[in-house]
């Protein structure tokens, strides 16, 4: 069914509740590629170790990842979804592009730094080398195009540095990627400090709203949304709470920030922050509904699993093989 359709590659790691954020910017976005791509959309939960998780935990937020991606629209028919350690290629591509990446450029990403200081007690080597394993994620499937959100986009480039010094060295091996980022959402902010990314790891729980928050909880949320002192309902320079609050509410109903902007003309800050909530709430009903459905059939979803690992296990495999031979490694006769 995904012969001679280019490739599509994204993951979502399983490491808490996935917020707004990670629907508008991302998830809510992938199915539009399903069509003309084959896509690849994988639960990377060895990226998730490089901070402590409970074991337990994990397994459950792995379920519940696959269930959020077809809630939102995932066709499994149409998609390869799958877990990352299901498919033994990541780590063995990883290893390699470790040794194909720079001590300097892995020092020089931003997200290292910023997990660094929040895991002080855990600054192990997998959260320094990290984006060569996603590196690794991407290039295994030789993939075009990258859905990406800003805070992406340096590890992107990484990853099509890495690509093109690997070719240079052993001739043309790797697709170079093309990133992918989404027109409205691709970076949604915190609530309460609209100057910082919404983050599902994020301490103050009123400031993020999350896809399966209760309707009771998302109005809660945006009730107590930073604004500021002025009483306009527009973008603009200090007006960072309202411009959050603008984008959330047309990323959910389609319109223009101009047509918004008209739409809440006059209102007070109260009455538009309810407005957005409601969208918001209403917007994420169906989802959280047929996520409700599905982590209530978790034969259905091991189903999934197997059958994503099996398609992307063959496409892994042949790539690995090419750069096995690359490299001269030697192979066994089976």
């Amino acid at each position: 069914m995904f012969n001679d359709k280019k490739v599509v590659f994204s993951g979502v790691q399983p490491s808490g509740n996935l917020t707004i954020g990670n629907y508008l910017g991302a998830i809510r976005n992938f199915s539009a590629f399903s069509e003309e791509y084959h896509c690849y959309y994988c639960v990377v939960d060895m990226h998730a170790i490089t901070v402590r998780q409970v074991p337990a935990e994990l397994r459950r937020r792995t379920y519940e990842t696959l269930a959020l991606y077809i809630a939102c629209g995932l066709d499994p028919q149409k998609n390869t979804l799958f877990v990352q350690s299901h498919v033994p290629q990541h780590a063995e591509l990883g290893w390699v592009l470790d040794c194909y990446t720079m001590f300097g450029e892995l020092s020089r990403m931003t997200q290292f730094k910023d997990k660094s200081a929040k895991n002080a007690d855990n600054i192990n080597a997998g959260l320094f080398t990290y984006p060569a394993l996603m590196a690794s994620d991407i290039l295994l499937y030789q993939t075009e195009l990258v859905p990406v959100g800003q805070d992406q986009k340096q590890h992107l480039e990484l990853a099509r540095d890495i690509a093109n010094r690997f070719n240079q060295i052993y001739g043309e091996t790797f697709v170079v990627p093309e990133g992918y980022i989404a027109k409205g959402g691709a970076k949604i902010m915190s609530l309460q400090e609209p100057t910082k990314k919404m983050s599902k790891s994020d301490a103050n729980e009123n400031a993020v709203v999350r896809i399966l928050d209760s309707k009771d909880d998302i109005m809660r949320k945006f009730k107590r949304a930073v604004t500021d002192s002025g009483n306009e309902i527009i973008c603009g320079e200090g007006k960072e709470g309202i411009t959050n609050l603008l984008n959330i509410y047309t990323c959910f109903t389609n319109k223009t920030v101009e047509e918004a902007q008209r739409e809440f003309a006059g209102m007070g800050y109260g009455a538009f922050k309810l407005a957005v909530g409601e969208v918001c709430a209403d917007s994420l009903r169906p989802v959280r509904d047929e996520f409700a459905r599905l982590m209530a059939d978790k034969a259905y979803l091991e189903q999934v699993m197997a059958q994503g690992a099996e398609d992307a296990y063959k496409n892994a495999r042949r790539t690995m093989s090419k750069v096995r031979r690359k490299l001269g490694f030697t192979e066994l006769k089976r």
